[in-house]
């Protein structure tokens, strides 16, 4: 624009035009530098700057947001009948008046189940060979005793995934039509049940053989009338568990071994028993044996009576402390938790190898302190808040884990759990946890590993419906099913598998559909995701 002012009714139509797209323009540019300056003002002062907001799309997504409504409504009506296959047609006839005309079949599709007592009689040949030899058609595979495949698999279903009781179930299939006693109905759910426990120890030791991570967590339990622990291990792929009457490490370590029962003294049972203060002499002794694989608990223990540990009376206990030793070596040797995390609430009998620490369970326990004072009360939530925060960011670097963001995050750490609140109950738990720097910060090193505990809570459960519903089992073979059935039940869930179609497989159920072996999946699975 020119500096000085012109008469306006000198202008012509076209330069009146110029004009005034000159003033816009200058008036634009006007609003934009003082805009910036506004924001340069609020910036100097601390304040926040104006903030950005992105143009609304919703007209131009209106249209495609209310086809796509239309397509789902219409999926939804005619879902039902696209996805199931028909088993049955049934024509139902409509009243028409004389000279109308047929115009097809307007379909409705209804799921029914069929339940209802079938009783077979199997009728074998027998034949007389010209030897006097007597010969007998063999029953159809599958087929255990005087109840088949089918009903097999519904108590096995109704018991362990329903979480139904054993007199309810009696109830049901007695109401059925079924003649079966209860002792007989014990017996289907307990007694030959050693494929499925064989598969569940299976599946631990594939789980073991080849998880980048595995958390463990344990429950009460009632088992010949008396109380008892049980187990879990698990991941995203298995879930396996383990009923005992002790919670100790050393029963720990009989539960990592996958089924194996012996013992083993090599170099990683040596660091072992070094790492928890065994003395050097107890060492050499057992370095210096010949004897260094055990079959069974007893030969081991004949073996330290024989190189005289049973004798020794100190702290800590040789014995134990060997029989850890060479339960860990046994546990290396057959090449299991080679690199695994152990993820834990922090239970002391968890702590081996590379050990991970619950950030719910350690937050919980500053949740729990008592606040006498307002003071108190304030310190204590402000730790709370800065330790979310310090998660919230964990979570992100689990994500998109970087050197630079993980030096941060262990500095952040040290700030939060070094703090001196003057609240001293809450800095000597701070102090506490600050110890526990390398099991809670794990994931930096191993962003795979997960935060908290809650899939081991979650699998646990249903073992604590089972004690709440049921009580305890009495023998060896229904403890044995009871923890094998609630792991395979667990892993099928975690894999995607039906329950169902896996006990009509295994049980040899006419026409039921193949699954492969879970311990296999389990392993591809794990190999797939490393």
């Amino acid at each position: 624009m020119s500096d000085s002012p012109r008469d306006v009714e000198e202008l012509s139509l076209e330069e009146l035009k110029r004009l005034v797209l000159e003033l816009f323009e200058e008036n634009a540019k006007l609003r934009s530098e003082t805009q910036g300056l506004r924001e340069e003002i609020a910036r100097l002062k601390g304040l926040k700057g104006r903030p950005q907001v992105k143009p609304s799309r919703m007209d131009k997504q209106s249209k495609a947001r209310r086809k796509a409504k239309q397509g789902r409504k219409q999926a939804k009506r005619n879902r039902g009948a696209k996805r199931l296959a028909v088993d049955e047609d049934r024509v139902i006839a409509a009243p028409h008046p004389e000279g109308s005309r047929f115009k097809g079949y307007e379909d409705y599709v209804v799921q029914e189940l069929v339940m209802k007592r079938l009783v077979v009689r199997y009728r074998r040949e027998r034949w007389m060979t010209p030897e006097g030899l007597t010969i007998v058609a063999p029953l159809p595979a599958g087929l255990r005793g005087h109840f088949g495949s089918e009903l097999r698999r519904f108590v096995l279903a109704a018991y362990h995934q329903g979480q139904t009781t054993v007199e309810r179930l009696l109830a049901l299939l007695c109401g059925l039509g079924v003649e079966i006693s209860k002792r007989q109905l014990v017996r289907l759910l307990s007694e030959g049940q050693e494929a499925f426990v064989a598969e569940a120890e299976a599946v631990l030791e594939s789980g073991l053989e080849s998880a980048q991570w595995v958390s463990v967590d344990d429950t009460g339990a009632r088992h010949q009338g008396r109380n008892g622990y049980t187990t879990q291990i698990g991941n995203d792929h298995f879930t396996w568990f383990g009923t005992s009457f002790s919670k100790s490490r050393l029963n720990f370590l009989e539960l990592l071994r996958a089924g194996h029962r012996d013992y083993v003294i090599n170099q990683e049972a040596l660091t072992y028993m070094k790492g928890r203060n065994l003395s050097a002499g107890a060492i050499a002794r057992l370095e210096a044996s010949k004897n260094r694989h055990f079959t069974s608990q007893s030969a081991f223990l004949a073996h330290l009576q024989a190189l005289g540990l049973t004798r020794l009376t100190v702290q800590p206990d040789p014995v134990r402390i060997a029989q850890e030793g060479a339960l860990w070596g046994a546990i290396a040797h057959h090449g299991l938790l080679r690199d695994s995390v152990i993820l834990s609430d922090d239970a002391g009998q968890f702590k081996l190898a590379r050990h991970a620490l619950c950030w719910i369970h350690a937050e919980r326990l500053i949740h729990k302190i008592e606040a006498f004072s307002d003071r108190q009360h304030q310190a204590k939530e402000r730790i709370r808040r800065r330790i979310w925060w310090l998660y919230a960011d964990l979570k992100a670097y689990r994500q998109r884990p970087s050197r630079r963001r993980r030096g941060e995050l262990s500095r952040r750490f040290d700030q939060i759990f070094t703090s001196r609140t003057g609240f001293a109950t809450l800095d000597r738990l701070l102090a506490r946890l600050h110890a526990n720097k390398a099991e809670l910060l794990c994931v930096l090193e191993r962003p795979e590993v997960p935060l908290h505990t809650n899939q081991s809570e979650n699998d646990i459960r249903c073992q604590v419906t089972r004690r709440k519903i049921s009580g305890g089992t009495k023998s060896q073979a229904g403890k044995e099913a009871k923890d094998a059935f609630l792991g395979l039940m667990k892993t099928c869930q975690k894999l995607g598998i039906s329950f169902w179609d896996y006990l009509g497989d295994r049980l040899q159920v006419p026409e039921a559909c193949h699954i492969k072996d879970l311990a296999e999946i389990v392993r591809l699975r794990h190999t797939a995701t490393a």
